[in-house]
């Protein structure tokens, strides 16, 4: 427990800037200097007016690792007229809690505000975050916690509910690009050497960091310590030095390029064809490349609609568990999740029957938005719907012993148009032969196939 211990250059316990990590020596000193984050820290956004006013209350910065959080902080201890504490939910206790707060509640009766910050705040147990409240509630302190667990779960709720929760998202690849460019010129980083690196690596190394930015500027440390040094001092980082950095090949892809879309097409019609093989193989290229899982789980649950559909009505449960595996485990440990669905997708049998309907029927819906709404099936909640006809001849389904009313629900022109038109693979058999009874109820009064 160090005050301004870890943002003040000053203090006996900083390191020299020769010394310090790259991520600490380039962390941002302002909010101009600040990436990522726009939607809080825009011009006219409420945290940076609260920044720029000095008007902070009690929040809960909440985000992945290597988003900002503890970075926020340190641009508050220096933007603030208050005493700024910082310490680690890590290693203090109620011990260091109780001082904390009794040095608070004396600089509050010399008029001096008091900001303490506290880092992966969601380690502390209920006891020690009780400690905090009745400062908090009296002012003595205005609170300043860093988590990546959600609050709503790992905060106490009275706690909570005195603190305004701003959540940090991930960095883009742009965002950690542009750092990572910065780092290379700036002189806090490498800009007193003469570094040649391509762009392309340095986009590399942000898609590998998967947003977070203390990854992406630890890996271009080390891959500018060992890369190559030329006779005039100068060092060049090759695609082959940032592979041994990684430790994995630096395969070709950019996440918002055409090898994003030609490597998630290449798995999609892996499935469709039956090759799980192919899938599984294209899969790992995505993953292995820095993808994020969830955009690959998002497209399994559209395949597991649109070519398998009814034919297994396995396939969108799964697809859609495999989701929140993903959401809940993460890389590297989702790769068997999302691995097994792909497998399961791939082998499951084919229709696109769900996905033909849908387009049929909407070159229909745009080309004839205004076909009414038949009066037998409309509603009628008051009386002058009921006296224009509204609801006549409806019969309600659940009433008929075929559980079927023989009524006509699309609109007159419509009225013999097929949009489902089922297949014989899997299951959808089932539900071809179901509903062509279904049907030839509906639309024959005399019981003859219509």
């Amino acid at each position: 427990m160090d005050q301004l211990s870890l943002f003040d250059p000053q203090s006996e316990h900083s390191l020299s800037p020769a010394m310090a990590p790259l991520a600490d020596r380039m962390r941002p000193r302002d909010l101009d200097d600040y990436i990522g984050q726009e939607h809080l820290l825009g011009k006219g956004m409420i945290l940076r007016q609260m920044l720029e006013r000095d008007q902070i209350c009690s929040m809960i910065f909440w985000g992945p690792p290597g988003v900002g959080k503890t970075t926020l902080a340190s641009i508050i201890a220096n933007r603030s007229k208050a005493n700024f504490i910082n310490f680690s939910a890590v290693t203090s206790g109620i011990k260091e809690i109780k001082e904390i707060m009794k040095q608070a509640e004396d600089n509050r009766a010399y008029g001096v505000r008091t900001v303490c910050f506290v880092d992966e705040i969601h380690r502390f147990n209920k006891a020690q975050q009780d400690a905090f409240l009745p400062y908090v509630e009296r002012g003595s302190i205005t609170l300043i916690g860093a988590t990546t667990e959600n609050p709503s779960f790992e905060i106490n709720a009275a706690l909570l509910s005195r603190c305004k929760v701003f959540v940090l998202k991930e960095l883009t690849a742009e965002h950690l690009t542009k750092l990572l460019t910065r780092t290379l010129a700036d002189k806090r980083g490498f800009g007193s050497l003469d570094i040649h690196m391509e762009t392309s690596l340095l986009k590399t190394i942000a898609s590998f960091a998967n947003g977070d930015a203390r990854t992406a500027l630890n890996t271009l440390e080390m891959a500018v310590l060992n890369g190559d040094i030329s006779p005039d001092g100068s060092v060049t980082v090759t695609a082959q030095t940032l592979e041994q950095c990684l430790g994995k090949k630096t395969l070709l892809y950019d996440k918002n390029g055409e090898e994003h879309y030609n490597l998630i097409s290449a798995l999609h019609k892996s499935m469709r064809n039956s090759d799980p093989d192919a899938a599984v193989y294209w899969l790992a290229r995505m993953l292995e490349a820095g993808e994020d899982p969830l955009y690959i789980a998002r497209r399994l649950i559209r395949f597991a609609s649109e070519d398998i559909g009814l034919a297994d009505n396995q396939a969108l449960p799964l697809a859609v568990a495999a989701y929140q595996a993903c959401h809940f485990n993460g890389m590297p440990e989702c790769n068997v999740n999302l691995t097994q669905t792909v497998i399961y997708l791939s082998l499951a049998p084919r229709s696109n029957a769900v996905y033909r309907a849908y387009e049929t029927a909407k070159v229909d819906a745009l080309s004839q938005l205004a076909e009414p709404v038949p009066l037998t099936i409309r509603n009628a909640p008051t009386q002058l719907m009921a006296d224009l006809n509204y609801g006549d001849g409806y019969v309600y389904a659940h009433d008929t012993e075929e559980k079927i009313a023989r009524m006509t629900c699309l609109p007159e022109s419509l009225k013999d148009r097929r949009y489902y038109l089922p297949t014989e693979e899997g299951a959808e058999g089932t539900w071809k032969a179901r509903l062509e009874k279904s049907r030839h109820f509906r639309l024959d009064e005399n019981g003859t196939p219509d």
